[in-house]
């Protein structure tokens, strides 16, 4: 859990994903889009992603594990929460105040 602390506090937007997730590809083409620097841990593709996948899981209750949106350090959720935050236009915003997007 330390870890995925970490890594969602490196940057205002973090997304853990699979290569292999048409979800995940969503998403990071829509953050892709708004021009935001996403930073993007392809779990079946990093070192102890698998761990990674646990603690999503298990402690923070991300059922399934990916997509998980962090975005300025909390958990956003997966891919219903990010698109009801965009259809309702509330996602631009919540960018721009974690400093994930400037324009």
């Amino acid at each position: 859990m330390d870890r995925v602390t970490r890594m969602v506090r490196e940057r205002p937007l973090v997304v853990f994903s699979k290569s292999t997730c048409c979800m995940c590809h969503a998403l990071k083409t829509l953050f892709r889009d708004f021009g935001v620097d996403t930073a993007v841990h392809e779990l079946d593709e990093i070192p102890r992603g698998r761990e990674i996948e646990q603690a999503l899981m298990r402690q923070l209750g991300c059922n399934p594990a990916v997509p998980a949106v962090f975005i300025g350090g909390e958990l956003v959720g997966g891919t219903n929460e990010v698109m009801s935050l965009h259809l309702n236009r509330s996602l631009i915003p919540m960018l721009k105040r974690a400093g994930a997007i400037w324009v």
